[in-house]
Formats: structure tokens, C-alpha cells, sequence
């Protein structure tokens, strides 16, 4: 299924819906596994700790958090593709972001952990029929699909992504 086949568009997820391509979901789900070809590790490595403002994360600290992300959305899509219906609740991503040790990791390691979430993430994907894409249930105070869920997960990386390469990359120069 296609993001244009979203039953209902969720608010505040739109803007991360809007940035994926609308194409199969497996495939952009799979067009996003891997983080070098988009931002080679050698020049976030280069970044170090830096950060474009102060009380702003470093880009070791978005990639956390977008594996993070990763992990509870995809636990979200499952609850609601096996048709549980309790409300989930949101989640605190500064607290979570205050309460990871991302300084004391490489890049490398970042990726390759992201990688192994993003398997996984396709491999849950890959296991739901149309209707399982199209069931949804309620979480951060709204109604949201199980399709919905997966392009949040395509558009959120690639949201990181560009704030990486539009706040991030000129700190280099």
C-alpha cells in the first residue's frame, strides 16, 4: 500500500507523512535503511559533539533518538495491526534524550544499530496484509493506521536528516 491510501492523515504526523515518496511501503521503508549514502559517517564523525545552538542535541543524540522512534512507533504499528485497541500513550523524547549515553558512542555504532531496527521495522512491515495496514488505533491523542505509522517512520528520518544537513553540515566549514 501507497502513502496516498492513508484512510486518515494524523495531525502533527502530517509533516513527517508529507516528506516520504508515495510509494509501496515496504520500498520506502527499505529506500531509508541505511544512513550513509545520505550522510556518510565520516563527516558526522567529524561533528564530534558540536551543536548548532546551545540546549540542542548532537547529531549522535538525533540519531538516538530517531532509532528510539524507530522502535516505538514499530511497537505501536504491531499492537494496532493485531487489533488492540487500548490508547497508547506518547512518549517524553527529552527525557529519553537526557537519558541516553549517545556521547559515549560512534557513528558507526549508531548505524549499525539503526540498520538493525530498520530490518526489523521491514520485516514487521512485510508480515501485515491490507487489512492490518488499515486498522488503526489511538495513540498521542488521536487516531493514527498502521500504514500511517510506517510512512511517520520514513518521514521522520529523513525530517532528521535535513535538519543534520541544514544546521549541522555548516558547522564543518
Amino acid at each position: 500500500m501507497t502513502k496516498s491510501e492513508i484512510p486518515i492523515m494524523p495531525q502533527f504526523f502530517d509533516r513527517y507523512i508529507n516528506l516520504a515518496d508515495n510509494m509501496l511501503i515496504i520500498d520506502a521503508l527499505t529506500q531509508g535503511a541505511s544512513f550513509e549514502n545520505l550522510l556518510p559517517a565520516k563527516t558526522l564523525e567529524a561533528l564530534g559533539d558540536l551543536r548548532y545552538a546551545p540546549d540542542k542535541w548532537t547529531v549522535k543524540d538525533i540519531l538516538q533518538h530517531i532509532i528510539d522512534n524507530e522502535r516505538i512507533m514499530s511497537y505501536r504499528a504491531m499492537r494496532f495491526a493485531r487489533n488492540d485497541q487500548t490508547a497508547l500513550p506518547g512518549y517524553d523524547e527529552e527525557l529519553f534524550g537526557r537519558n541516553t549515553n549517545a556521547i559515549h558512542r560512534t557513528i558507526a555504532d549508531l548505524y549499525e544499530e539503526y540498520a538493525a531496527v530498520r530490518q526489523s521495522t521491514i520485516a514487521l512491515f512485510k508480515s501485515f496484509d491490507e487489512d492490518m495496514l488499515l486498522r488503526s488505533g489511538f495513540a498521542f491523542n488521536q487516531t493514527i493506521s498502521v500504514l500511517a505509522l510506517g510512512f511517520v517512520l520514513v518521514g521522520h528520518a529523513t525530517h532528521h536528516v535535513n535538519i543534520i544537513r541544514e544546521r549541522y553540515l555548516p558547522l564543518l566549514t
